[in-house]
């Protein structure tokens, strides 16, 4: 891996940095995949035992670099697309799968779920990660193995979940409860999920990419994120599988969820102008924070979303200020947290993110710097550490956040992705 060997001969003073950066790079490969008889690759998220759609894209993104030139990342990367479709076609409510039907989960949830699937809380971005992975490799390596017929089935199902969902308070019969839990954990009336206006172009979510459950279910990051992949798939549908019907409805869909976020997503704000929301119920009420998974508000220009740039710009100075509740100040560092971990604890994808999304290399720099030195002297990237304590934080192994370290640092190389 060149960048690797030009790195550590840039970087002979700072030994820590090195380490840090080659360890998070190494991890996902070296400790999450497995690759199963038929050819297709499981990933597990880290300390626990199961497969994210959202998280397992996110770990093996930053390899897309080397899949031009290596064949067997090639193959490798497509064979957990092919998973994921797997997955999707199995159940596109889900967001979490087991290795088999082996009936893990981690609670036993109502309505009772498949032995496949680990957890089933519906979340928008679970379906635009496995697209997005397959456009990615398409344009990086030039692959098109993924595209099999567990794709195209898949997509018509993500397009039928996305359709519904638009209607959910009277097209849905999704519902998610989990008893005797805390209420971030469960959706309200009894698993319906607070309220929304229905048929306004936007797509609900039950929860958030954190797996929390989302205060208004219209989730704008997530609804940005739908509108990129549905572009996704016009092209996908054009040039690779050939089917007309497909894009015109991608095509459709997409106009009217940007559409919807414009007029119902944007909200004006006495101190920062007119900002995007994070979540809005389509009736008047909206939150105004930022959470630190992906997508987030931070990560709209990462994610390609096409956004009203002043806009964009207004809603980056508030969520990297305490007019995100979620924004924290310590000794250590300051960055996005998450009501998912607790009060005052920064997390490293944030972190990662905002240094993605600047445009200084000094930014990016300080930014790495600061990952390196907060792991709490184990050499890894955590899922949230105290933003005055580094050694106190949460999840000790967590691939995506590695991932993300790993992505920012070749950024600042120089080695950016095909969008």
């Amino acid at each position: 891996m060149n960048f690797f060997r030009n790195w550590k001969k840039r970087r002979k003073g700072n030994r820590s940095f090195w380490n840090s950066s080659a360890l998070s790079f190494a991890n996902t490969l070296e400790t999450t995949l497995k690759v199963m008889e038929d050819g297709t690759v499981y990933v597990i998220t880290g300390d626990i035992p199961a497969m994210w759609l959202r998280d397992s894209t996110a770990q093996i993104r930053p390899y897309l670099f080397l899949g031009e030139k290596d064949e067997k990342i090639k193959d490798l990367i497509a064979g957990l697309v092919k998973r994921q479709f797997f997955y999707i076609c199995l159940d596109p409510y889900a967001n979490a799968f087991n290795e088999g039907p082996t009936g893990a989960c981690w609670e036993k949830d109502d309505p009772d779920q498949s032995p496949w699937v680990w957890e089933r809380k519906f979340e928008i971005d679970s379906l635009c990660y496995p697209v997005q992975l397959a456009w990615l490799l398409w344009k990086n390596t030039g692959c098109t193995a993924q595209f099999d017929e567990n794709f195209r089935k898949g997509v018509w199902k993500i397009l039928d979940v996305f359709q519904t969902e638009q209607n959910h308070e009277e097209k849905s019969s999704y519902v998610f409860i989990r008893k005797g839990s805390y209420y971030s954990d469960t959706l309200s009336r009894e698993g319906k999920g607070a309220l929304v206006c229905p048929d306004i172009g936007l797509i609900w979510s039950g929860f958030r990419p954190s797996d929390d459950a989302c205060t208004y279910g219209y989730l704008i990051p997530s609804n940005m994120f739908a509108v990129v992949v549905l572009g996704y798939l016009e092209e996908i549908a054009e040039k690779i599988l050939r089917d007309e019907s497909l894009r015109e409805r991608a095509g459709k869909m997409k106009a009217q969820v940007q559409n919807a976020i414009e007029i119902y997503g944007r909200v004006k704000t006495e101190e920062f102008g007119t900002v995007y929301a994070y979540e809005v119920d389509g009736y008047g009420m909206v939150n105004l924070m930022d959470d630190a998974n992906v997508p987030s508000l931070l990560s709209m220009s990462y994610l390609g979303y096409p956004a009203d740039r002043e806009t964009m710009e207004n809603t980056r100075k508030m969520i990297l200020s305490e007019g995100n509740p979620y924004y924290y100040k310590g000794k250590a560092a300051s960055g996005i947290g998450s009501p998912h971990t607790p009060s005052g604890y920064i997390w490293p994808i944030a972190l990662a993110m905002e240094g993605l999304t600047s445009n200084s290399r000094e930014e990016k720099k300080r930014i790495l710097d600061t990952l390196v030195s907060t792991t709490g002297g184990t050499g890894m990237i955590h899922e949230g550490f105290s933003a005055d304590n580094p050694e106190k934080y949460t999840r000790e192994w967590f691939s995506w956040a590695n991932a993300m370290y790993g992505e920012l640092f070749l950024d600042y190389l120089g080695y950016r992705l095909k969008v």
